[in-house]
């Protein structure tokens, strides 16, 4: 069996995405001296809320890319969707650091997260029904 070098690459590079993101939270905490919760901060509250983000869906999504490169996925396809998950958490965190509302970068960060979810979630389904 192959190792999954593909998946390992993402892996990483989102590993220091989340990792970015909690040095962010960690200064903010020590800045604000808030041990717990957000202090009422809205700018912690939102560093919080965007590692958590990143928590609640780069997991699933790199779980799905492992299970796509081990049954065999095109390493094009793998790659593509790996690049597409990077650039959207990328996007994602960089629209909600500069507004809590709206932006282009969330929306990318969303639409890109979401679409390789579900590419990696139909493609894992099709090699099961293989």
């Amino acid at each position: 069996m192959t190792p999954p070098v593909i998946t390992a690459l993402y892996a990483a590079l989102c590993a220091f995405i989340v990792l970015a993101l909690a040095v962010r939270v960690i200064i903010m905490r020590y800045r604000t001296r808030t041990g717990i919760g957000d202090g009422g901060d809205s700018r912690l509250a939102r560093a919080i809320r965007i590692h958590g983000n990143a928590i609640e869906y780069v997991p699933i999504a790199l779980v799905l890319l492992l299970v796509a490169e081990f049954n065999g996925a095109r390493p094009t396809l793998l790659h593509g969707c790996g690049i597409v998950l990077v650039s959207a958490r990328i996007a994602h965190a960089a629209g909600l650091v500069r507004s809590a509302g709206a932006s282009v970068g969330r929306a990318i960060g969303v639409a890109g997260t979401v679409g390789v979810i579900a590419v990696l979630g139909v493609i894992d389904l099709a090699a099961f029904v293989r």
